[in-house]
């Protein structure tokens, strides 16, 4: 699959969790071809669950973070930004 990194800072990255945030951007990742690498950082500030995201294109960084009181919440809010951020990026390029 892709290269893909998960850190967690103050949290423990349990398979659950990376399984949850694999298929998450393995489907919004899919439809960008140029995808070098994405890593992902996930970490707890008091009562805030924290979720960031650096997606590495061919030509073009992106950086997308969410938190909630909910890990996965988090992660859901950052994929939906995300997902925004690629197809914005996409339909410039269609656009040329």
């Amino acid at each position: 699959g892709m290269n893909l990194k998960i850190t967690g800072i103050h949290l423990d990255v349990t398979p659950a969790l990376r399984e949850h945030v694999e298929a998450k951007l393995e489907r919004v990742t899919r439809h960008v071809d140029n995808v070098i690498a994405v890593s992902v950082t996930l970490s707890v500030d008091k009562l805030e669950q924290k979720a960031e995201v650096g997606v590495h294109l061919k030509g073009k960084d992106i950086h997308v973070e969410a938190s909630n009181a909910d890990m996965y919440a988090a992660i859901d809010t950052l994929i939906d930004k995300l997902d925004r951020q690629l197809i914005k990026h996409k339909d410039k390029l269609n656009s040329k």
